[in-house]
């Protein structure tokens, strides 16, 4: 993503720019509130002032709430689509509380524009409307969105036939006896981690019993087994090769407490060595580069390299 001129990230980011801004304060991770740059960065490692739209300095709401931020913070505004329907696991941001906050439906009402969304940080479950709902994406390297866009996809276009298919079609994974998964885990500080887990058996509709391949049980005395539904569970990531180097702003995977977390790479340092930046908890770590892998996202039955 380095680079110079147009091709860089610094492009997005210029004086005047929408741009959407994820927050490290308690109570609001996970979330992405609109907002413009009023100062551009020099470069890669500077900070960008930015001015939110709807968040204010003062108890009347007459400033509007101005930051110097690092661009791992920031991200173009998401393309915007005319979706009328969403469907059952869905994984929406939902507008709420001033900004867009991710989640994954968890009921559709039938003949109601009535959808119920989790949100895995909170805990919380909520009602929204359609319009109240987005397809959840992730900006990835190079400008892609992820799932991805059809190439013509404009703001307010409808998406194509074949996107309209990934993005809304939920496939089920069967899983059998002795595959190799990663399970998510909703427990405070946990939150976004994968472990690596054995799948032991189906066990009812929808939910697996399954073995953690690093984790104890608690008195120590073998694995620890425990039964998961569906949306808490994934296929492990398929191999996509030996990456020689990351580059800042990379999204990756990092192994750290006996599971995997999604971070990007803020500085690359010498003898192979990487500082990673978390959102969830914020903070900044260093790591070899035997410790990182290439960040997939598993949606809709599909697997999405970033």
């Amino acid at each position: 993503m380095a680079g110079g001129g147009e091709s860089s990230i610094l492009q997005y980011f210029k004086k005047g720019a929408e741009v959407e801004i994820n927050s490290d304060d308690d109570g609001f991770r996970g979330s992405w509130f609109v907002g413009t740059v009023i100062r551009a960065p020099k470069d890669e490692s500077s900070k960008v002032l930015v001015e939110y739209k709807t968040l204010t300095e003062d108890e009347a709401g007459k400033r509007p709430l101005r930051e110097p931020l690092r661009l791992v913070q920031l991200r173009p505004p998401p393309p915007q689509e005319n979706r009328p329907a969403f469907e059952f696991s869905d994984e929406v941001d939902a507008y709420y509380n001033d900004g867009w906050w991710e989640g994954v439906i968890t009921q559709k009402f039938e003949g109601k524009d009535k959808y119920t969304v989790f949100f895995r940080g909170s805990r919380e479950e909520l009602s929204f409307t359609a319009s109240q709902l987005r397809l959840h994406r992730e900006w990835a390297k190079g400008g892609r969105w992820v799932p991805p866009l059809h190439p013509s996809s404009h703001a307010n276009e409808t998406p194509s036939s074949a996107e309209a298919e990934d993005s809304t079609v939920v496939t089920e994974h069967n899983f059998n006896t002795g595959d190799h998964a990663e399970a998510n885990s909703d427990e405070d500080g946990f939150e976004g981690a994968w472990f690596p887990v054995t799948v032991l058996e189906k066990t009812t509709a929808g939910k697996y019993l399954i073995e953690y391949q690093k984790l104890m049980n608690d008195d120590d005395t073998g694995l620890l087994i425990e039964e998961v539904d569906e949306l808490h569970l994934r296929p492990s990531p398929p191999d996509v090769g030996v990456v020689d180097r990351f580059k800042v702003n990379d999204h990756v995977d990092v192994f750290y407490n006996d599971c995997w977390w999604v971070g990007r790479v803020t500085k690359v340092l010498v003898k192979e060595r990487y500082s990673v930046y978390f959102e969830n908890p914020p903070e900044e770590l260093k790591f070899e580069h035997s410790d990182l892998r290439v960040h997939q996202e598993w949606r809709n039955g599909k697997w999405h390299c970033f």
